[in-house]
């Protein structure tokens, strides 16, 4: 048994090589400690000093300890009052600017989507949402560095605990199948999932809406949170939206063609 302050220390050292942050991973430490001390079972180490000599001569070993580095916890409907904003608020306006200018179909990218319950969670905003004028199609795009669990959300099948805080009236787009929760196939046709890892590469520009939560500005160094600011700003639209884990924030200064609406919204301003 390696102890913990040992690898603590290790991530310490090892997550800035990554263009990572120790901060961001002091709440999730155990269930990376745990990977990182499986992957040594696997390799046959029984400590970590040969494997840091064994990260210096093999460089294929830093991306398999950056998957084990990859934090994908995920739930449909995610901080509801989010949600709800998106709902009510923030997609009839996207709408209402987007047929100003012409546009048959909204825009949005979920960034770091993991096993894809964030974007199909959009999809079902804009097919179920509440009775009224109703958006324009969406056009999802949905990104994760993770192939594996891309594969689980083209499955589209969950277990019932992903599903305990959809609003009840959405629970019928869900059918039982073997244990499971599967996405009815009605609901998955505006989603598109694409391997892309954000810190390397990002879609083309034109974006009405960003989802970028609880990934680049809870796990990412510094240096690395402000390109990726950046990037994300030049991504939307005169007039989108980007938004933020509910406890995330924009590094130092943020994009000067951001606008902050509420801490976890951002509009980017008209040119």
């Amino acid at each position: 048994m390696i102890p913990e302050a040992d690898l603590i220390a290790f991530l310490q050292w090892a997550l800035p090589r990554l263009g990572l942050r120790w901060a961001g991973f002091r709440r999730v430490r155990g269930t990376v400690c745990k990977r990182l001390c499986r992957r040594l079972g696997e390799l046959g180490l029984r400590s970590l000093a040969p494997y840091r000599i064994r990260l210096e001569t093999d460089p294929g070993e830093w991306a398999e300890l950056d998957a084990l580095c990859r934090i994908s916890v995920s739930r449909f409907y995610r901080d509801r009052a989010v949600w709800q904003a998106l709902e009510q608020e923030i997609l009839p306006r996207l709408t209402a600017q987007a047929r100003a200018r012409g546009a048959d179909r909204l825009r949005c990218w979920s960034a770091g989507c993991a096993s894809g319950e964030e974007p199909y969670t959009l999809a079902l905003l804009f097919a179920l949402g509440a009775p009224g004028p109703r958006p324009l199609p969406p056009e999802i795009l949905a990104t994760d560095a993770d192939p594996r669990l891309l594969a689980r959300a083209r499955r589209a099948c969950y277990p019932p605990s992903s599903l305990r805080e959809l609003p009840e009236r959405w629970r019928g787009a869900f059918q039982p199948c073997a244990g499971e929760r599967c996405l009815r196939s009605e609901h998955r046709g505006a989603v598109r999932f694409l391997v892309q890892d954000i810190r390397r590469e990002q879609p083309a520009d034109g974006f009405d809406l960003i989802l970028c939560r609880n990934l680049a500005f809870t796990y990412f160094a510094a240096p690395l949170q402000a390109r990726i600011a950046q990037r994300l700003a030049e991504c939307l639209v005169a007039g989108g939206d980007l938004v933020l884990g509910t406890h995330e924030s924009l590094p130092e200064p943020p994009p000067a063609t951001l606008v902050p609406q509420r801490p976890w919204l951002w509009v980017r301003e008209r040119d």
